[in-house]
């Protein structure tokens, strides 16, 4: 498994818990990564390792801890939209990727921007990607200063 495909099942996690009690979010994951080994020979391809799976936890679980400083910071460099009013799944990508920037030294700044931009062609709207490109070149330049 890749680790962009590991960023996308952290994505749909982290997207899961939107909708989930934070106590039911483990049996969810555990689920979510068990059924990948139900899906077709491409996506069985996908299904995380037992290290691999690790790191999908424990980094959902890092982001989860730090979602008051992650919102803080995406409602500090988006003008005109606050986390209260951007769609799910451009929050949920944006939370991923400000984590990867100011928190997970092992992922280079421009690699996190790219690899949301990707998330959000996938899974947003026709305006996701460059929304959230834009707030992240924001954070990057806050981030280097």
């Amino acid at each position: 498994m890749k680790r962009s495909e590991q960023r996308e099942a952290i994505f749909k996690l982290l997207f899961m818990a939107l909708f989930n009690e934070e106590e039911e979010m483990p049996e969810k994951m555990k689920f979510y990564l068990d059924t990948m080994e139900d899906g077709s020979e491409e996506e069985k391809e996908l299904i995380p390792s037992a290290e691999e799976s690790a790191y999908i936890r424990e980094k959902y679980q890092k982001i989860q801890e730090k979602l008051p400083e992650i919102d803080e910071i995406l409602n500090a460099n988006s003008r005109g939209w606050k986390t209260g009013r951007m769609s799910k799944v451009d929050l949920t990508i944006l939370r991923l990727a400000v984590f990867e920037v100011k928190f997970d030294d092992r992922i280079p700044t421009g690699v996190a921007i790219n690899e949301a931009v990707e998330i959000a062609k996938r899974f947003g709207g026709d305006e996701s990607a460059s929304f959230i490109n834009g707030i992240l070149g924001k954070v990057a330049r806050d981030t280097e200063a």
